[in-house]
């Protein structure tokens, strides 16, 4: 009866609504910003790599930026790309691709109003996200607490339980584990983490992202260079598989566009989180530098980037230079068979432990999405918190130990839901958004270092906290250190 019910509601969310309102917006955004993800990229690179600089209180902007990557690289990038290659064959990753391009702008404007909505909780930390300006912008609360309901069950305990059952599957077939334990071993160290709330998900997430992600980056690179004859074809029958224009993947399995795109849009935004309205909560937790919204919109935008076009990418280049692209529910089978073909026995093992630590990284940086919006609906109490991380412990557990495609099922359907909620406020908040990123650029444009006057922002006097966006004189040090950096 479950199963009928998501597979329903599947059907209708990813089968019509959210293909065309993701791409829509996604359109819509890039057009209105003049494709600023092509025309701003090498600013976004700039922005990132001095985002450690001027962080003088919340967290700085490449904790955050790590904290995003956490979350967001996880079963998507490894077991989710492969599900979605068997399931709808090569085309699937160009739809992926098209969607993270489009995607990084609405990851741009979704991730500014979180900074410009942002307030400051009992421990003076930045919190926000899609609540926030939900009920602040739009003057909606009901609107907000919808999206924190759907947000809370599917990152805190949906997506949770994913990345559990990535871990354990993993685990079990590479090593032999088995998946009860490896899930009470899981319980016990998530449940480290996240007891120190988001600080320390920002700290961990800030020594492990970086060199996970660029080992298998090495690890994917080395292998298309050992293949790099093979790569004109893979990529012509990407593409040639997108449109339907031949029979693609072993055994002349023909898959229709429908098919390439539902998969490929899906997995896209389950991975890369644009337009969900996730990475938004914990982009308005930093204090950005420049000292203005946009800046955090430019981090996130990248982090999409790096997220589907590169780590995604990699996934599906070792998987399709394998040749191993039949269908199959088990994603994490074949990314463990493709690396093994490629480097041997040693291959299953990394992946084990790639997915390992990506997944658990997932697993504490979705928590804190969640937390942030468990305030939201507490009134910034924390007394709520104990408990519900119990509960997120406990779908740890359950998802080391569950059926896969179920799980994988549930959280197309939450992320479908918090996808609709939120698309549908960044639309009605577009223009203030707009302005706002128009605002930095003008100022970057004209030689200034960008910084944030939110009385050019009418509308937002009355909306924002005392003491948000209105000390624009604090930390002149790291403001010089920024329009020095910003000037090369």
């Amino acid at each position: 009866m479950l199963e009928t019910i998501v597979n329903f509601l599947n059907a209708l969310l990813w089968g019509k609504l959210l293909v065309y309102g993701l791409v829509g917006a996604g359109l819509y955004f890039t057009l209105r910003l003049v494709f600023i993800q092509l025309t701003h990229f090498k600013h976004s690179l700039k922005v990132m790599t001095m985002s450690r600089q001027g962080c003088e209180s919340g967290l700085s902007s490449f904790q955050v930026f790590c904290t995003s990557m956490a979350a967001r690289v996880g079963a998507g990038n490894m077991a989710g790309v492969a599900v979605a290659i068997g399931a709808a064959g090569p085309g699937a990753v160009f739809w992926m691709w098209l969607i993270a391009m489009l995607g990084m702008a609405t990851a741009m404007v979704e991730s500014t109003l979180a900074q410009v909505y942002k307030v400051r909780d009992t421990n003076g930390q930045f919190r926000g996200g899609p609540s926030y300006y939900m009920e602040k912008g739009l003057g909606q609360r009901w609107m907000g607490v919808l999206f924190a309901f759907f947000l809370i069950i599917a990152f805190g305990l949906v997506f949770n339980a994913v990345q559990a059952n990535t871990i354990t599957g993993a685990m079990e077939r590479v090593f032999g584990f088995n998946p009860t334990y490896v899930g009470i071993g899981l319980v016990l160290a998530s449940g480290f983490v996240i007891v120190g709330g988001l600080r320390k998900v920002a700290r961990v997430s800030e020594f492990i992202v970086p060199i996970m992600a660029l080992a298998y980056i090495l690890i994917a690179f080395i292998i298309v260079l050992f293949n790099l004859e093979q790569l004109p074809a893979i990529i012509s029958l990407i593409v040639k598989s997108a449109f339907g224009w031949q029979e693609a993947a072993a055994g002349g399995v023909a898959y229709t566009v429908a098919q390439a795109m539902q998969a490929g849009i899906a997995r896209g935004l389950f991975s890369n989180e644009a337009g969900m309205g996730s990475a938004a909560n914990v982009a308005a937790s930093a204090s950005p530098n420049p000292n203005h919204p946009a800046s955090q919109g430019f981090v996130q935008m990248m982090g999409v980037f790096v997220d589907t076009i590169v780590i995604c990418t990699a996934t599906a280049a070792i998987i399709l230079l394998s040749g191993d692209i039949g269908s199959s529910e088990d994603g994490i089978r074949l990314t463990i068979n493709a690396m093994s073909n490629h480097v041997g026995d040693w291959g299953g093992a990394f992946i084990a432990i790639a997915i390992f630590l990506f997944c658990f990284t997932s697993i504490i940086a979705n928590y804190s999405y969640a937390e942030t919006n468990v305030m939201f609906l507490t009134g910034n109490s924390t007394k709520a918190l104990p408990l519900f991380r119990l509960c997120v412990l406990g779908m740890v557990m359950f998802g080391a130990v569950a059926k896969i495609s179920l799980v994988w099922n549930l959280a197309d359907v939450s992320m479908g839901l918090m996808a609709t909620v939120n698309i549908i406020a960044l639309l009605l908040l577009s223009g203030l958004a707009i302005r706002v990123i128009n605002d930095y650029c003008e100022q970057l444009k004209s030689g200034k270092m960008p910084e944030f006057d939110r009385s050019k922002f009418p509308e937002l006097m009355e909306q924002l906290d005392d003491g948000i966006w209105q000390d624009n004189s604090a930390n002149e040090q790291a403001k010089t250190r920024t329009e020095s950096a910003l000037s090369r």
